[in-house]
């Protein structure tokens, strides 16, 4: 039998080679650079099709597609989001994606992409805290301390510059998990017995926590004047993290309106409550944060820029870090128009 041709091979980075990738690379580096990608797309966000995800709800969780193009390549994510998955012993979260030619229709990339949706949803966080957090802001409060908590702590870190983390969470154990990963980083961690703990001192307050509801881990009087909130939970209809008149306070940036509307924290206000879009900001269209008083919130949904971002990234690192296998994928018969002939062929 005959050996596949080029065009039938496509790189797969599996989670063994995200790993490897990682780990040559450098977690809070690779974070960094992916903010760069993340960066550089925003700025040509008029270039992207952009459309809000397409989600199956169900009682347990949400599955996802999330699908962009700019012309040249396309790209989509599938993700789950499944919060009562960790007390059954799976990921709340997985996700894998792919990045393919507009010109032939050609996947280029197959990669795992539920530890680079964590490195990407830290890099985006990170990001946009460059042009909304308060200046020399040294201290965030980080309240949930799951999958995604030591990714944000690293990001802020290396993009934002923070020197010291806070951390709560209603399971002492992922807080305790969360302190000894980050013991290593050069961050001073604390840990706190409430959220209310957590966020004292701190400039930059992030909420990363799991329960599909409508939930108050943040009230009003927790957040002073000056902060910025980072929140990145409350992804999906009736599930969000903030109360009402925090949002009222607040300047609201977003990545989307039209999915954020739907899926973030300001599913609590009326459909045409004021927002700013991010893309606007990071082509300098609009400010981003004009005062030190200005209460500045990201209301997070994450979106599918974003993954492009994040594919496009790790498909330019596969050249000098060969961690990835090729997939005979495609079928790629010598004459297009003799599929069958290359099955039967394949018989003898």
């Amino acid at each position: 039998m005959s050996k596949p041709s080029k065009l039938a091979l496509v790189p797969f980075v599996s989670v063994d080679n995200m790993m490897n990738l990682v780990n040559a690379i450098g977690p809070a580096r690779m974070i960094a650079e992916i903010a760069e990608y993340i960066e550089q797309d925003f700025k040509r966000w008029e270039q992207f099709d952009k459309t809000p995800r397409v989600a199956a709800h169900s009682d347990e969780g949400v599955i996802e597609l999330m699908p962009t193009s700019d012309g040249e390549s396309y790209g989509f994510k599938y993700v789950n989001g499944h919060p009562a998955n960790m007390a059954r012993g799976f990921q709340t979260v997985t996700a894998f994606g792919v990045l393919a030619r507009v010109d032939n229709g050609y996947p280029v990339l197959l990669s795992e992409m539920t530890i680079l949706t964590a490195l990407r949803t830290a890099a985006t966080s990170a990001l946009v805290a460059k042009y909304l957090a308060p200046e020399s802001a040294g201290t965030m409060a980080m309240i949930g301390n799951g999958a995604q908590c030591e990714f944000q702590a690293l990001a802020f870190q290396q993009v934002v510059g923070i020197h010291t983390v806070r951390l709560h969470d209603i399971d002492t154990e992922a807080t305790e998990k969360a302190a000894r990963n980050l013991q290593a980083t050069g961050l001073k961690v604390v840990t706190c017995a409430s959220a209310q703990e957590a966020v004292t001192g701190a400039q930059i307050i992030t909420t990363c926590t799991a329960d599909k509801q409508y939930a108050t881990i943040l009230t009003d009087n927790m957040v002073g004047s000056g902060v910025h909130i980072n929140a990145i939970g409350g992804d999906c209809p009736g599930k969000t993290e903030l109360h009402r008149d925090i949002l009222l306070r607040s300047d609201i940036f977003v990545e989307y309106p039209p999915q954020t509307r739907i899926e973030g924290e300001i599913q609590q206000l009326d459909p045409d409550h004021q927002v700013t879009e991010l893309w606007r900001v990071m082509t300098g269209q609009v400010p981003g944060r004009s005062s030190p008083e200005q209460i500045t919130l990201f209301d997070s949904v994450g979106f599918a820029t974003e993954d492009f971002s994040a594919l496009r990234y790790v498909r330019d690192q596969l050249e000098r870090y060969p961690h990835f296998v090729d997939l005979d994928m495609l079928a790629d018969p010598d004459d297009p128009r003799d599929l069958f002939g290359m099955v039967a062929r394949a018989a003898t």
